[in-house]
């Protein structure tokens, strides 16, 4: 293994470290956000514009932090969480939480793509159900067998497909100016307002995004050796090398103790494998982060803006079929069928996405393996059932992004505990600004889940 300080990396190479926060950008542009995002305009107008702002800054912060976990430390959060968790009950109860946070991702994004399918091709909704679910099949099979770089591609194609189809209306039928300033201020009108303030925040702020961001920096950035089997990451060796015995023999139910100079002993040796130093990957994971978010935060206000300028008021268009229709009519059958083109990128991307993050839950959180596609195939049941029951897809899309914003707690404080931490992270750790930026960022996340079950409990 080299060692000693990595050669200096030049823009080109730089360039082309970018990528894992494109990737799981992506869930930032999954049909629950369509669903929120168009849903806010057509009601409510200009009135949510600060909240999708302020859940990308925020996201961009959260990103940022589960990817520099990624990178420092070669470990995904459910792992570094797997290891800390020493009791088997909480581990358990953490997973469950998680997992039921990857399912409602999971009813968005197959719901997303059967809707688009259903306005494209007037394919029945369970049957689009079944065929976004084999599509996402495809793509994670094309993961597991060409690797994480040719999978970024993939889905970083279906992005751009994303962007265009929901961006392009807002240029024939532009927002009003006025109305877009007016709604940078932060305020709720009703009940109503709150519930999809959460939606968008739980659309935005994702918690599987959080988990899968981590993972696709650790697999990105593996050493060569290693890259092959990302869940057999270099830090077995470095233990190996450090501790007496074999840590391979450890089992799930006793997890690995470590000293606490693991971590900067690990970075070290990580930069050596890697060639290229930390510094220069965090630097490059900033840049991708920044892109990532700009183009997801644009879309999503795009969508937003969209609804608010041509939809506000008009009959039927808080849901996405209705939404579709109505553009159709406004602004012409073309806009309507980029945009339900664009929707159907989403779920594809977004679901393959989701089926990543909720296995690296799982094997981190249960050091249990179960094949991709076979965890695909269970995930399908839930939006299957209802697909099958008929349940209005606009409102299910709505209320999965809720129940995402009640998992975000879960996976954010979390994070921003174990980045702080100098055993974590060693000199990577978050600096004050950052650490107090990540504590308020999750104070008014709870806050908000705490009034919108309030709301709810009182039938407010």
């Amino acid at each position: 293994m080299p060692s000693g300080p990595a050669a200096p990396v030049s823009v080109p190479r730089l360039a082309w470290l970018i990528g894992p926060a494109l990737v799981a950008g992506v869930a930032y542009l999954d049909p629950g956000n369509v669903a929120s995002n168009m849903t806010a305009g057509a009601i409510y107008g200009y009135l949510l514009v600060w909240i999708v702002v302020l859940g990308n800054v925020m996201a961009w912060l959260i990103q940022y932090l589960s990817a520099k976990l990624g990178v420092v430390t070669g470990e995904s959060l459910p792992e570094v969480l797997g290891r800390r968790i020493r009791n088997r009950w909480a581990r358990r109860a953490y997973w469950i939480q998680a997992e039921l946070v990857a399912m409602a991702t999971d009813i968005a994004e197959v719901i997303g793509g059967a809707v688009a399918l259903n306005l494209l091709f007037q394919v029945p909704l369970l049957w689009g159900g079944l065929i976004t679910g084999a599509v996402s099949m495809g793509l994670l099979v094309l993961q597991s067998r060409r690797g994480p770089r040719t999978f970024e591609f993939v889905v970083i194609g279906l992005m751009v497909i994303i962007a265009i189809g929901f961006t392009v209306g807002v240029f024939v039928g532009p927002p009003d100016p006025a109305g877009v300033v007016g709604g940078l201020v932060p305020r709720f009108e009703d009940a109503g307002s709150v519930l999809l303030a959460a939606s968008i925040l739980g659309a935005t702020i994702m918690p599987h995004a959080i988990y899968a961001h981590s993972a696709l920096a650790r697999d990105r950035f593996a050493p060569a050796g290693t890259r092959a089997v990302p869940a057999t990451p270099l830090r077995w060796s470095l233990r190996a090398a450090s501790r007496p015995g074999n840590p391979q023999q450890a089992t799930s139910e006793q997890p690995l103790t470590e000293p606490a100079s693991r971590t900067s002993v690990t970075a070290k040796d990580l930069e050596g494998a890697r060639g290229v130093t930390t510094s220069r990957l965090l630097r490059a994971t900033r840049w991708d982060v920044s892109i990532a978010m700009i183009i997801a935060g644009t879309v999503n206000l795009c969508i937003l803006l969209l609804a608010a300028a041509n939809l506000a008021g008009v009959p039927g268009t808080d849901s996405l079929e209705g939404a579709y229709t109505a553009l159709a009519q406004t602004l012409g059958p073309a806009i309507a069928t980029m945009f339900a083109v664009g929707l159907l990128a989403s779920g594809l991307a977004s679901t393959s996405v989701g089926a990543y993050a909720g296995a690296e839950i799982m094997k981190g959180l249960l050091h249990v393996r179960v094949p991709l596609l076979a965890r695909r195939l269970v995930t399908l049941i839930p939006a299957l059932i209802i697909l099958g029951l008929g349940f209005d897809p606009t409102l299910a899309l709505v209320l999965s992004q809720v129940v995402l914003s009640f998992g975000i707690p879960f996976a954010l404080i979390p994070l921003v505990a174990l980045t702080a931490q100098e055993r974590t992270l060693g000199r990577f750790r978050n600096r004050l600004g950052t650490t107090v930026a990540g504590i308020l960022a999750s104070v008014f996340l709870i806050a908000l889940n705490g009034l919108l079950l309030w709301l709810v409990i009182t039938g407010a």
